[in-house]
């Protein structure tokens, strides 16, 4: 499947900064991240690179389809999915097995068939925060301009301590 005949422009917005610090603490810093939907310009790289974690990245607008990457040897895999195509990338996130924390809305995220048999045969977490996301259009933006009407949440697999977490955060 080509990830580019898939998604939609609706499907591009970025994640401030404020929504990758809860997760943040959970991935050790001598970890190796891929950011697999994700540019230089993406905060998640920009966080983990910051951190002295060892960051490698790659977007469909750079040529590099998701589904058609081998199996990377990272230790763990944070981004911001498509939103049109989460069921497929979470597919092949647990195919994988490598630990992973994927930023989705929280709405419908289990009320396919497809999707709840899916997480019914994995074992994964979920990070709720106290506030909504709101996301950019552009990074050139000097504030989130997208609120969407549901929250987001973190699913992760491997990552948190225990299935569910609640975290604070603080909207800047």
């Amino acid at each position: 499947m080509k990830m580019d005949q898939v998604c939609n422009k609706q499907d591009e917005y970025y994640t401030p900064r404020y929504a990758i610090e809860p997760i943040l603490k959970y991935i050790p810093t001598n970890a190796h991240v891929l950011c697999p939907f994700d540019t230089h310009e993406s905060y998640f790289v920009q966080s983990f690179t910051e951190r002295m974690n060892k960051v490698s990245f790659s977007h469909i607008a750079d040529g590099i389809d998701f589904f058609e990457m081998d199996r990377p040897e990272v230790d763990y895999i944070v981004s911001n999915p498509p939103y049109s195509i989460k069921a497929e990338v979470f597919e092949r996130l647990f195919d994988w097995g490598i630990p992973f924390a994927m930023l989705v809305g929280v709405v419908g995220l289990f009320e396919s068939q497809r999707r709840f048999d899916m997480f019914k045969s994995n074992d994964f977490e979920i990070m709720y925060m106290n506030r909504r996301v709101s996301y950019f259009e552009s990074y050139t933006d000097p504030k989130p301009k997208v609120n969407p009407p549901f929250s987001s949440v973190y699913i992760t697999h491997k990552v948190l301590p225990q299935q569910i977490i609640f975290e604070d955060i603080v909207k800047t």
